[in-house]
């Protein structure tokens, strides 16, 4: 079934789990670069997964996404996430940075033209992905929707305890994060700002 075809409030646990979680894995290729779309818990969850690539070796570069700024901080989330990767031994001459978009979209647009300006995104080949679990589909989506089509994407999702395939249903914060998401994804489908896809429902 298509994901525009889905009613968001009729869908079961075994459903959300498929819609949101079905074919999100980590294929373990290496990528032009490491692209970590920011969060208000970015540093928590999804810093450490882009630490982690980029210590194995699978890319050379890291992008930090994310323009909004949280509880009054005077700096944004990829600011944060650029500050905290080189405390964690990232070098920064290793770490681009765009700190202007404001939501998942945003983010994929505005860090096109960063890089573009890296790596020039014609030569560019397969980007690995960082963000939690219950965000890939949509960060995932948006990317397919609208980067270019003969860039290839790993999904490399950070754990953050509460809304992974196995768990997300046991607890409220879980439950709420991935129902709202549901909504959300479906949503933008129908909208058209994000491309269908078919999923084993």
């Amino acid at each position: 079934m298509q994901i525009s075809e889905l009613d968001a409030d009729k869908l079961s646990d075994e459903q959300m789990t498929k819609l949101l979680f079905s074919g999100i894995r980590d294929d373990g290729q290496p990528g032009d670069c490491i692209f970590v779309a920011g969060s208000s818990k970015a540093v928590l969850y999804r810093l450490p997964r882009a630490v982690e690539l980029f210590e194995r070796g699978r890319a050379e570069k890291v992008l930090f996404s994310g323009g909004v700024k949280w509880d009054g901080s005077e700096l944004t989330e990829a600011e944060i996430l650029k500050r905290e990767a080189i405390s964690s031994g990232i070098p920064e001459d290793c770490i681009l940075l765009e700190d202007k978009s404001l939501h998942t979209v945003e983010n994929v647009i505005a860090s096109m033209f960063i890089l573009n300006r890296a790596f020039q995104l014609y030569k560019m080949r397969r980007i690995l992905v960082v963000t939690t679990p219950y965000h890939m589909r949509r960060l995932h989506l948006s990317l397919l929707t609208y980067m270019p089509d003969w860039i290839e994407y790993t999904l490399c999702t950070a754990k953050d305890g509460y809304t992974g395939k196995d768990n997300w249903f046991m607890t409220d914060i879980g439950r709420k994060r991935v129902h709202t998401e549901c909504v959300k994804l479906i949503k933008y489908v129908q909208m058209g700002a994000l491309q269908d896809m078919k999923i084993d429902i």
